[in-house]
């Protein structure tokens, strides 16, 4: 994900000046030297890097940080709100609660501005009950009205067109007429891209914003592209009011300085962030929650976000209720590993857990992606006796199981183990609560002997 060596680097720093006990000019000097070189490294803008620690160390330098007992969590604070300055306050959709909302989007191509409309489309009719359609206006590329239509099946959002003869303002203008007819409240309108920034590229998306007036201009911007993000963002806005940014590719290998940078120069919010090919992998971009990320600090409000979204909370319960009552079998761990799968890839799980963050690098995906297919073939590999008792499961059984799984009967003693070890624990949480003795102290030493037993592992 972008930020994920300027996190490894801050969060060293804090831990660095977390040691050191009392804040010093010395040892506050050497932590904005190493923030310097994060933010450099990570592409951020000279300019901002330069504003950002003058800002840090006139707040530090304040009675209140110097004569905090934990200095260093007041540094924490203050880098915190930084970030958050840098990206921007949360900037929501300008949607009109009557008559037709018009958001239109504008990018060039190859920053995935169709897949993106369609995905807006999606949080719009999914999250926020409003009735959407789309407008292929991208009468260049005849692939991108193709796109359009088969991802709106997909979604069963409509989209509107007229085909590649028919110009785009000419599309757009049938488009939300028809939309105002058939009471759509919302209209996504899809324009053309170009490979560079062009004058007749420009004067058609003026042309267009002219006749529809839209409440949003949102454009596209690639976040693999490091500073051109500031470059591109600038360049349509001398020529359209941009009202947000769409950064896709967030989930690649980019270094994000450009994300940092883009808002502070341009004064253009980022709205919306996209972490990955699938029509559900757009978020709503939280400033606040990012700059937990990056520092480490996990987002919890996210990832639960997300597991309403995509978990049978109902069967999460059930199997809950099940391992505090002590009844967990096979079945339901086999029901956990499918819950966790809908959440994603595990290392992403881990950077949204206050503690582990600092830990997702460690995991290898693939390897996680085959141990956890392997684990769910060994135990559907099971009879349902088996899985309800797998301690009265025999040699004679394990080698029926490995061979069942196309594993061996020392994977099937691993999962066996698991299992054991995950049910001992939640016997433990369960006579906790029997007894009352669950307190938040408890569980905070349960997650805190977690993170260790990861560490050794």
């Amino acid at each position: 994900m972008a930020f994920d060596s300027l996190s490894e680097r801050l969060n060293k720093t804090m831990r660095n000046i977390a040691g050191k006990g009392k804040l010093t000019d010395s040892n506050m000097e050497e932590m904005l030297k190493e923030i310097r070189l994060a933010l450099l490294e990570a592409d951020v803008n000279y300019r901002i890097v330069k504003d950002f620690l003058n800002s840090i160390r006139e707040r530090a330098r304040g009675e209140d940080v110097i004569n905090s007992v934990s200095p260093s969590e007041m540094l924490v604070k203050i880098v915190h709100d930084e970030i958050v300055n840098l990206l921007g306050e949360e900037a929501p959709l300008n949607l009109q609660d009557s008559g037709l909302t018009t958001i239109m989007l504008v990018g060039l191509q190859g920053t995935g501005k169709t897949t993106s409309v369609a995905k807006i489309a999606n949080i719009l009719k999914n999250k926020m009950n409003r009735n959407p359609m789309m407008i292929a206006a991208d009468v260049i590329r005849p692939a991108a009205i193709e796109q359009l239509q088969t991802l709106g099946k997909e979604i069963e959002v409509e989209v509107f067109s007229k085909g590649v003869e028919t110009p785009a303002l000419e599309t757009v203008k049938e488009g939300m007429k028809y939309a105002k007819e058939k009471g759509y409240d919302t209209v996504l309108i899809d324009t053309a891209g170009r490979l560079h920034i062009d004058e007749e590229l420009m004067n058609e998306l003026s042309l267009i914003e002219r006749e529809v007036h839209p409440n949003d201009i949102l454009l596209t911007v690639d976040a693999m592209t490091g500073q051109d993000i500031v470059n591109v963002a600038t360049a349509f806005k001398d020529q359209l009011p941009l009202t947000g940014l769409v950064v896709t590719k967030f989930d690649g290998d980019s270094r994000g300085g450009g994300v940092l940078s883009v808002k502070s120069i341009t004064q253009v919010p980022i709205k919306f962030v996209g972490e990955g090919e699938k029509i559900e992998d757009l978020d709503i971009f939280y400033p606040n929650r990012m700059a937990d990320r990056i520092l480490g600090m996990g987002d919890i409000v996210t990832l639960v976000e997300r597991a309403q979204e995509k978990m049978d909370l109902e069967a999460a319960e059930k199997s809950a209720q099940k391992m505090l009552d002590g009844k967990f079998d096979m079945d339901d761990m086999l029901m956990q590993f499918e819950q966790v799968e809908k959440l994603g890839p595990l290392g992403g799980i881990m950077k949204m857990l206050p503690g582990f963050s600092q830990y997702a690098d460690m995991i290898d995906e693939s390897k996680a992606t085959s141990g956890m297919k392997q684990t769910k073939a060994i135990i559907q590999s099971m009879t349902k006796e088996e899985r309800q008792n797998p301690s009265k499961i025999r040699s004679t059984m394990k080698k029926r199981i490995a061979k069942g799984s196309g594993t061996t009967v020392n994977d099937v003693n691993r999962v066996i183990s698991q299992f054991e070890k995950t049910k001992k624990a939640m016997d433990t949480v369960g006579m906790m609560q029997k007894k009352g003795s669950l307190t938040e102290e408890n569980l905070e030493k349960m997650l805190s002997d977690a993170e260790q037993q990861f560490k050794r592992n």
